[in-house]
């Protein structure tokens, strides 16, 4: 068995690019914009190179010299005030979405009741709900997690329909044919099924949740990695929006990892017959 591994094994060249290989793109988008920023085609100032980002963000981060001014050292705590806000309107989000998307997706009549309500709302940008928050919740952290909860939800809804109302109706009728009631089926077959749509469906709004959080900083609330980049834009620091900027994506980044960890736990079964399990 061992020597049919090691047979299968690639060679060592192969093995080494496969391990750098999606370090490739970024490290290249990063070398040009160096040498462009540093070409003097535009004032360093407008467009500062990745090394003075880089700078900005590790005293923003480890307070190191000074360079971000008011911001220095402060990197966490405000990172921790958005993750507050994005995990609590995206938690809200998940329970409500998820609940609504079974009923809908289970019940003909459900449907009927509130589809043509939800179809209404769903194409009002989630911006356009600031003006509203700001009076209902005031300036606070309750109208950027309200914003944050309206940018959710709407992607786990409609994944959750998809995946109740495409559940394998063979299955629905064994599970009948076993005396299952309506309550088993919906916990031990359709919400089963359903997960990999959840799935993707959460991961569309976790994304949606980080830029919604930013945009809500940025009007409605005086903390966090949002407030930060529209607060430095106006003391022309923009090392630090850009550091900002990249701190929203790594945030997003990593919460997308954790869903995709979260995912290849529940659902093996499914890792291991998908074109995922053969990408490895």
């Amino acid at each position: 068995m061992k020597a049919e591994h090691a047979a299968l094994r690639a060679p060592p060249g192969r093995s080494l690019y496969r391990r750098i290989e999606k370090f490739i793109v970024p490290f290249l988008i990063l070398g040009g914009w160096e040498i462009f920023s540093r070409s003097g085609i535009l004032p360093q100032a407008l467009l500062p190179a990745p090394s003075q980002v880089l700078i900005a963000w590790a005293d923003w981060v480890f307070e190191t010299d000074g360079n971000s001014q008011m911001y220095s050292g402060k990197w966490i705590s405000d990172v921790l005030a958005s993750a507050t806000r994005v995990f609590s309107g995206f938690l809200i989000a998940t329970t409500v979405g998820i609940a609504a998307g079974i009923a809908i997706g289970w019940s003909k009549t459900v449907e009927k009741l509130f589809e043509p309500t939800l179809q209404t709302l769903r194409p009002i940008p989630p911006v356009a709900w600031i003006p509203l928050a700001i009076i209902w919740f005031g300036i606070a952290n309750k109208p950027a997690i309200f914003l944050v909860f309206m940018g959710s939800f709407f992607p786990i809804l409609l994944s959750t329909i998809h995946g109740v109302k495409t559940c394998d109706r063979n299955l629905l009728r064994a599970g009948a044919m076993c005396g299952g009631s309506s309550r088993m089926l919906l916990r031990h077959i359709v919400f089963p099924a359903a997960l990999p749509s959840i799935f993707s469906g959460l991961r569309i709004a976790v994304g949606s949740a980080w830029m919604l959080s930013v945009t809500a900083e940025m009007v409605a609330v005086k903390s966090g990695v949002g407030y930060v980049l529209w607060d430095s834009y106006y003391f022309l620091r923009y090392d630090i929006v850009i550091a900002a900027m990249c701190s929203i994506g790594l945030m997003g980044f990593l919460s997308d990892a954790l869903i995709r960890k979260i995912f290849a736990r529940l659902l093996r079964w499914q890792h291991a017959t998908t074109l995922q399990s053969k990408e490895g």
